[in-house]
C-alpha cells in the first residue's frame, strides 16, 4: 500500500512522464538531472523529488523521494542531493510548482566556449526566448549539490526587476521553474534550442532590437 496521499498520485505520474520525454528526446542523460514538485496541503504537503542518481528515463513513481515542509523525508528513495536548491527556489520564487534541471548539452557547451553576457548567457534572439524563457544569467561553477549554489540563485531571483525562470549553472547546465512539470518542462527545450541556434550561427546573429522586445512585452507579458 502507498504510504503517501493519493492526490500525490497524478503528479507522480507527470513527473515520470516528463522525465521519459526528456530522457528519450536527449536532453537528458545517464543519471544527471532532477525533477521536484511542491506540494500542497492537499496532497500532503512538503516536495516529490527524484531520487539521488537517479536516470529521468526509468523513474519508478513509488520511488521519488517525499519530503515534508520540514525538510523530513516521509518515504521514497535517498532524495536527490540537490534538494536543497529545490527548496530556496521555492522560497524565492512563490509561484514556481516545479523545478527542473539537466544537463543540456547546447547549453552547457555555451558556458565552456563563453556565454553572451553573465546576466544573460544568451542574446534575446527569437521571440519566443524573449516570449517564454526571459533572462538567464550564469550562476559560477561550484561542485554539485554545493549549497553556495542555492544561495546564489535564490539572490538572483530576489535581485531580478523581472520574473526570473531560469539560471544557468556553469559546466553543469540550466535550472527552470515554472507552474508544472510540462510547462518547465516546454521552458528547457526553448532554452536549450535557443542554445542550439546562437552555437550552429556562430554566435552571430543580432539580437532582436528594444522596440521588438517592448511589442512582445505588451502583447504577451515577455519576461524580459
Amino acid at each position: 500500500m502507498n504510504d503517501w496521499p493519493s492526490a500525490q498520485d497524478s503528479l507522480r505520474a507527470e513527473i515520470v512522464r516528463v522525465g521519459a520525454s526528456l530522457f528519450q528526446r536527449g536532453y537528458v542523460h545517464s543519471t544527471a538531472g532532477n525533477i521536484s514538485v511542491s506540494l500542497d496541503d492537499a496532497q500532503g504537503g512538503g516536495f516529490l523529488i527524484t531520487p539521488t542518481d537517479a536516470c529521468l528515463g526509468f523513474l519508478d513513481p513509488a520511488q521519488l523521494a517525499w519530503i515534508d515542509a520540514a525538510g523530513l523525508q516521509r518515504g521514497g528513495a535517498l532524495a536527490s542531493k540537490t534538494l536543497v536548491l529545490h527548496r530556496r527556489i521555492y522560497g524565492a520564487a512563490p509561484a514556481a510548482r516545479c523545478v527542473l534541471h539537466t544537463h543540456a548539452t547546447h547549453l552547457v557547451a555555451l558556458t565552456l566556449q563563453g556565454v553572451w553576457r553573465s546576466d544573460d548567457v544568451l542574446p534575446p534572439i527569437t521571440p519566443y526566448q524573449v516570449m517564454k524563457v526571459g533572462h538567464v544569467p550564469l550562476v559560477a561553477y561550484r561542485r554539485p549539490g554545493d549549497p553556495a549554489v542555492a544561495d546564489a540563485v535564490a539572490a538572483l531571483i530576489n535581485a531580478a526587476q523581472s520574473p526570473l525562470r531560469a539560471v544557468m549553472i556553469e559546466r553543469l547546465g540550466p535550472i527552470v521553474w515554472h507552474e508544472s512539470p510540462g510547462a518547465a518542462m516546454a521552458l528547457l527545450e526553448e532554452l536549450e534550442e535557443t542554445a542550439r541556434l546562437w552555437l550552429l550561427c556562430a554566435r552571430a546573429p543580432a539580437p532582436l532590437g528594444e522596440a521588438q522586445i517592448a511589442e512582445l512585452r505588451t502583447q504577451f507579458n515577455a519576461p524580459w
